[in-house]
C-alpha cells in the first residue's frame, strides 16, 4: 500500500524517487523534485494519489461507524485480525522492489536519521502525551503502542502530494518495517510496561508472522512473477484500505461500550500525538539541514505510523481498548497528512515561482 494507487501513480513515484535519490543536495526548492519524463503522468498520479488519501479515510470512518453501529457483527472476528494485517503487508510486499533499498545506500545519514527521528519520537511523545491526559492503563498502553509501531502505509503517497523527497521517504517506510520486529517490542516494554504487563517476546513472533513473512512473502512474488503482479499493482492499495478498514470495524465492535465515554479523550491524544509527530519530524530534517524535500518526507516518516499494525498488537496482547488509539490514528492520520501535504505542496510552489520571477 506504500506507493499509492493506479499505475500512473506508481510511474511517477518510481521516476520521482529516483530523481531524488540521485540528487542529494540539500537545495530547499529543488532536491527531489525533479519532474517525471511524461508530463501526463504527474497529473494522473497527482489524481490518483489525492483519491487515495480522501478515500481511504471515509473508508475507514464509515468501516468504524459500522463498528459502532452494529457491534455485533463483527463481535466474533477478532481473532481473525492478524490474518488481516497479513493480507496488508503481503500486498505492501508485492509494491516493493529491491530498489526501494538503494537508498539506504546512497544516503545513509539522512535514512538513519529518520529511523532514530521515527523510533525516539513518536515513542517518547506517546508515553509523554499518556502521561500528561493521565490516560487509562489500557489506553495508555494502546496509544504508547501506537507510537512505537513503524512508519505509516500512506506515508509515500502524503510525501509525493507533498512535493517532499520521495525516495527518502520510500527508503525509511521500508527499513523501519523491516527493523519492527526488533523494535517496537523492546520499545513498548520498556515505556507501556508501568501501565500493564509487556509480553516482549510473543510480540517478536507475532510481529514476525504478521508483517515481516508476509513483506518479504510479497517481494519475492514481486521478483518470481513481476510480470503478473504489475497488472494488479493498481488493485492492492483498495485492497490494503478495505483490510484496514474491517480491522478498524472489529476493534471499534469490540471496544463499542467503552467509546462514548472515552472517544474525546482518545481523539485529543491522537491529536495531540499526530501533530507534535509530524512538527517535529520537519524539525528534525531543519536541523540535519536535510532540504526542504528531505524535512517534509521526515515529517510523515515520524508522524505517520503503521496503525494496522498497533491494532493488531494492542487487540492480541493488552485489550480491544487499548487498540482504540490505534483505530482513531488510521482516520486521523491521513486526513491530517493529506491537509498538511497540500499546504506544504502550496507553499512550495509558491517559493518556486517567487524564485523564477525575481529579476
Amino acid at each position: 500500500m506504500r506507493k499509492g494507487p493506479p499505475e500512473a501513480f506508481h510511474r511517477a513515484v518510481r521516476s520521482e524517487s529516483k530523481s531524488s535519490a540521485a540528487d542529494s543536495s540539500t537545495s530547499s526548492t529543488t532536491a527531489g523534485q525533479a519532474p517525471p519524463p511524461s508530463p501526463e503522468e504527474p497529473a494522473a498520479a497527482d489524481r490518483a494519489a489525492r483519491r487515495a488519501v480522501t478515500v481511504f479515510p471515509l473508508l475507514v470512518l464509515a468501516a468504524g461507524a459500522a463498528g459502532l453501529a452494529t457491534p455485533g457483527t463483527f463481535s466474533g472476528w477478532a481473532p481473525d485480525v492478524p490474518y488481516l494485517l497479513g493480507v496488508i503487508m503481503f500486498c505492501m510486499g508485492l509494491t516493493m522492489t529491491p530498489g526501494d533499498f538503494s537508498g539506504v545506500v546512497k544516503r545513509p545519514w539522512a535514512v538513519a536519521l529518520g529511523l532514530v527521528a521515527h523510533y525516539v519520537i513518536m515513542p517518547g511523545l506517546g508515553w509523554l502525551i499518556a502521561n500528561a491526559l493521565g490516560l487509562s492503563p489500557q489506553l495508555a498502553a494502546g496509544v504508547i503502542l501506537v507510537g512505537c509501531a513503524p512508519s505509516g502505509t500512506a506515508s509515500n503517497v502524503v510525501t509525493y502530494l507533498a512535493r517532499g523527497d520521495v525516495a527518502l521517504s520510500v527508503s525509511v517506510a521500508t527499513v523501519s518495517t523491516v527493523l519492527a520486529p526488533l523494535v517496537t517490542p523492546p520499545l513498548t516494554l520498556l515505556l507501556a510496561g508501568e501501565f500493564l504487563p509487556v509480553d516482549a517476546g510473543s510480540m517478536v513472533t507475532d510481529i514476525l508472522k504478521t508483517v515481516l513473512l508476509p513483506v518479504v512473502g510479497g517481494l519475492l512474488v514481486r521478483l518470481v512473477a513481476g510480470r503478473y503482479v504489475h497488472r494488479l499493482l493498481g488493485l492492492l492499495p483498495w485492497l490494503s484500505a478495505v483490510t484496514i478498514g474491517v480491522i478498524v470495524a472489529i476493534v471499534v465492535a469490540a471496544s463499542a461500550d467503552a467509546i462514548k465515554s472515552a472517544a474525546a479523550l482518545v481523539l485529543l491524544a491522537v491529536v495531540l500525538h499526530n501533530g507534535l509527530g509530524l512538527a517535529l519530524g520537519y524539525g528534525a530534517g531543519k536541523l540535519a539541514r536535510l532540504g526542504a524535500p528531505a524535512s517534509r518526507a521526515m515529517a510523515f516518516e515520524v508522524g505517520m505510523q503503521n496503525s494496522g499494525l498497533a491494532a493488531t498488537l494492542a487487540t492480541a496482547h493488552f485489550s480491544p481498548l487499548a487498540a482504540l488509539p490505534a483505530a482513531v490514528f488510521s482516520v486521523w492520520h491521513n486526513v491530517s497528512g493529506a491537509v498538511v501535504a497540500a499546504w506544504m505542496s502550496y507553499r512550495s510552489r509558491t517559493k518556486s515561482t517567487a524564485v523564477r520571477q525575481a529579476p
